[in-house]
């Protein structure tokens, strides 16, 4: 059964432990062991990031962060775009996109926004505004392309 999820948005320095920990075993779970892709995942870049998570009590089931013009790409990003497998089929990912767009607006007052998106998942985010910016390219071996949202 969908449940509502309850967001928590917070700088790197404002996310406790135990928030950190649930952030990075979800995102190993599924960037490292779900799609057998070694890589680093811990980048030096969360500090700069925001961190939004979608919670079902105290389950996180969705993530991705937020980065400012200039601390990623030269415009304002969202990455690490996630939701936890068995919750796929609620259509999180929908929500968590909408809270990430209109957080960039309202919190990091940006407009236009560049992703790093995985192939597949081209239609997934045209269908939140974004456009295809380049040829495919190989990030930590999966296909990726980059993408363009602009108010």
């Amino acid at each position: 059964m969908k449940q509502e999820l309850n967001w928590k948005v917070n700088t790197f320095s404002e996310l406790t432990i135990d928030s950190l920990y649930k952030i990075l075993h979800l995102r190993c779970e599924v960037f490292i062991v779900e799609q057998d892709t070694p890589y680093l995942d811990t980048d030096y870049k969360d500090q700069k990031a925001i961190h939004v998570q979608g919670y079902i009590d105290d389950k996180l089931v969705a993530y991705c962060r937020l980065f400012s013009a200039g601390d990623y790409f030269t415009e304002a990003s969202i990455g690490r775009v996630i939701v936890a497998k068995n919750y796929r089929k609620y259509s999180y990912g929908h929500n968590l996109m909408r809270q990430a767009i209109k957080l960039c607006s309202s919190e990091l007052e940006e407009k236009t926004i560049l992703i790093s998106a995985q192939a597949h998942l081209e239609q997934f985010y045209a269908s939140h505004g974004f456009t295809k910016a380049s040829d495919p390219y190989l990030e930590d071996g999966i296909p990726h392309i980059r993408m363009i949202r602009e108010e």
